[in-house]
């Protein structure tokens, strides 16, 4: 087989063997599945027989340059973190390779992590961790926990890292001031005449403007310090031992960057301790679970405590406000644009989105107060 042949324009069982020659996996090809996991990239496991006889599997994909405008960038940042991740398990003794993430290099002479084909198709391979499930949403308190402790240990291994290092991946990602004097700006232009619709949900995101904008200023004040963060820390997003449900490792690393820990647990809780789904329609199911909450942050704080600031500590709870807030906006502000980032499945798809994390937010001013004490309690422990 040729490895410089047009990829795309192969069979994928083809392609997918050429890249894995590129990348040095040896042995046989046995077979290909595909992976639904996420709407963003093409992914794949594939499995190949070692010439031991032993059967081992890897995940391939294929990186979606239209949604990812720089992967090179992307790809040093996970060469750098997981690099560092890696050393630090094996500091402290830990050995089961399943609790860090791997990506292979090119055996092309080039010794790169991604590999770049004659179509402009961006390829990686990682490896595929066995005996290993996820979660899209659960109820079970324990696996909530776990989750939180994935995040924070993820926190924890990279909090002597230089976030500097990282490339910025996605510029003003959630620089939550920008993000609010952009949508106010979209607001006023009504280039889609959509704006009388939506005046009340526009007012109440108004009404929390400078407080949900405080973390921006409070890093601008170098009040807090820039992080090496996940930003996409969705309970889907951490792989769990399929028997035990203790969780083994954090994946998805493409928005890894320079951030606020706020955000990281703030967009986690908002996510997991919703009691619907993000695009709920009836209203009257959508409440901030504090039972959940607190699992989280029970796994969470703890791995990093050692780690924050006392200002980080204190802005958890916000970061949670913050970010179901700049998520409500995000999806009005797109609503008012014309539906042009998220997907949507019907017109007004993104209304229903919107409604449902401000009724998620006003439940969250509600119980603020018993959020912050549940920080402040477990930060005490």
């Amino acid at each position: 087989m040729k490895n410089n042949c047009k990829l795309q324009e192969c069979p994928i069982e083809e392609t997918l063997q050429s890249i894995c020659t590129i990348f040095g996996v040896p042995g046989t090809f046995e077979k290909y599945e595909v992976i639904i996991m996420g709407n963003i990239n093409n992914t794949y496991k594939v499995t190949y027989r070692h010439p031991d006889g032993f059967l081992k599997s890897y995940v391939v994909q294929k990186v979606n340059m239209y949604v990812f405008k720089k992967p090179r960038q992307i790809m040093n940042n996970i060469d750098l973190i997981t690099t560092h991740i890696k050393n630090k398990n094996f500091a402290c003794g830990i050995t089961d390779t399943r609790r860090f993430m791997h990506f292979y290099h090119t055996h092309n002479g080039k010794r790169k992590n991604y590999y770049l084909d004659n179509n402009h198709g961006f390829w990686r391979v990682s490896k595929y961790i066995e005996n290993s499930e996820t979660y899209n949403v659960c109820d079970d308190l324990f696996v909530l926990e776990e989750a939180g402790r994935a995040f924070g240990k993820f926190q924890n291994a990279l909090s002597d890292f230089d976030a500097q290092k990282l490339y910025e991946t996605i510029p003003d990602f959630h620089n939550t001031k920008k993000r609010m004097n952009d949508f106010l700006v979209h607001v006023n232009e009504d280039s889609c005449d959509r704006v009388e619709s939506v005046y009340e949900e526009i007012d109440y995101i108004k009404g929390l403007r400078d407080r949900v904008c405080v973390l921006t200023e409070m890093l601008e004040r170098k009040e807090l310090p820039l992080r090496v963060t996940h930003n996409d820390t969705k309970i889907n997003n951490v792989l769990f031992d399929g028997e035990t449900k203790q969780a083994l490792v954090v994946i998805d690393l493409d928005t890894v960057m320079p951030g606020l820990v706020a955000h990281d647990f703030g967009d986690a809780v908002r996510f997991a301790a919703n009691t619907a789904a993000e695009d709920e329609m009836d209203l009257s199911k959508v409440a901030f679970d504090l039972e959940k909450y607190e699992a989280f942050a029970r796994g969470f704080i703890p791995e990093v405590k050692d780690a924050l600031t006392e200002n980080e500590v204190k802005t958890l709870a916000l970061g949670a406000l913050t970010m179901t807030v700049e998520l409500a906006e995000r999806f009005l502000d797109d609503y008012i644009t014309g539906d042009n980032y998220f997907k949507i499945k019907y017109p007004g798809h993104n209304i229903v989105r919107t409604r449902c994390q401000i009724a998620l937010a006003k439940d969250m001013e509600r119980k603020f107060d018993e959020m912050q004490s549940i920080v402040e309690r477990i930060y005490k422990e």
